[in-house]
């Protein structure tokens, strides 16, 4: 018997038969949601072998391994209640933690409230960059529904829709995609003087496409201001949501996209990094969730024309949906983006 969990984490027991049959069963749904191929016999294989190994921990190949990047790492302590400033906890995770890559963010993590402590953020980073050597990304949320009723002044669009105002949600979601855009530009111009290596969108288009069509204009107005600047643009779903339903971007209609769409359309606004996410099924098990997730990240990265960054963590990419996600899922995971779904990092 092989002991494995369900995507709300709770361990299972399965034979060898009903995780194969659970693993073809997740490729064959990726690959027909997303409309992209499935995975090989030869990668069902390596998946069988890599979620039965009977150890807890399983990890690459050596010489497979994967850059890492990581978001809002300064709210894993404050939230904890540990009184340690921000500038020392990117000290703890590049000396301590052997962090790849480091990641500013402020306590409430989304673009709209950074704006008001702007000269807060930027000397945490300056600071920051004096004592460090990794590189280091100021992390957002572009979390576009703060710009609604009652948070923010636009009229919101899912208490107009349900009163057949149809046309009115679309315009009000337009209005809060442009000061959404407005609130990011001002916050990379900012975290540039400050000198951030790059910026970090984090669960981008969880507001739907025009949350997702605010994020990419920024992204290209940065661009075109800031040649060097990295931008690692990461995804809040596997499909982009249609609350707009009409938005377009370059030509392109951004609701349904998946994330091998979604990584083309952030290499052509001028994104560095793509953060492909897949979301985890809770009623269903692990090695149907990871299969899943790995169909749909391969095939991104095949096509995608940037590096991708899988989210693998707390209810995507195949990882359970807890809050502290468990090792043996995560290393599992982890090990199959980077040997079969050849991803650039995590």
């Amino acid at each position: 018997m092989i002991l494995t969990r369900m995507g709300d984490g709770f361990f299972v027991e399965m034979t060898e038969a009903e995780v194969r049959k659970d693993i073809e069963a997740g490729v064959l749904d990726g690959s027909k949601k997303a409309k992209c191929p499935p995975l090989t016999e030869d990668d069902i294989e390596r998946l069988m072998d890599i979620i039965c190994d009977k150890r807890k921990f399983v990890s690459v190949e050596r010489g497979n391994e994967l850059v890492l990047t990581y978001d809002s790492q300064p709210l894993k302590f404050t939230r904890l209640g540990l009184p340690i400033a921000m500038p020392q906890i990117m000290q703890t995770y590049e000396r301590a933690l052997m962090a790849d890559t480091l990641e500013m963010a402020y306590v409430h993590y989304s673009a709209k409230p950074v704006k008001i402590i702007l000269p807060e953020e930027q000397y945490a980073v300056a600071e920051t960059l004096l004592t460090t050597t990794p590189t280091l990304l100021y992390g957002f949320m572009p979390n576009i529904p703060m710009y609604t009723k009652p948070d923010g002044p636009c009229d919101n669009a899912a208490e107009l829709m349900p009163k057949g105002f149809i046309k009115e949600a679309q315009e009000a979601q337009m209005e809060a995609a442009a000061m959404l855009e407005s609130d990011i530009m001002m916050l990379g111009n900012a975290m540039q003087e400050a000198g951030a290596d790059g910026l970090d969108f984090d669960t981008t288009a969880a507001g739907g496409d025009a949350e997702f069509y605010a994020c990419l204009r920024a992204v290209e107005r940065l661009r075109e201001l800031y040649p060097e600047m990295n931008i690692e643009v990461g995804m809040a779903g596997e499909f982009v949501l249609g609350f707009h339903g009409e938005v377009k971007y370059k030509g392109e209609r951004l609701a349904g996209m998946y994330p091998h769409d979604q990584c083309k359309m952030i290499a052509l606004a001028g994104g560095n990094v793509a953060g492909a996410v897949v979301n985890t099924n809770s009623n269903r098990s692990f090695p149907w969730n990871l299969a899943r997730a790995v169909t749909m990240c391969k095939y991104a990265a095949e096509v995608s024309p940037i590096p991708v960054h899988a989210n693998v963590g707390m209810g995507v990419g195949g990882v359970p949906m807890q809050i502290t996600p468990p090792i043996d899922c995560v290393s599992r995971a982890s090990t199959a983006m980077a040997e079969i779904g050849k991803l650039d990092g995590l």
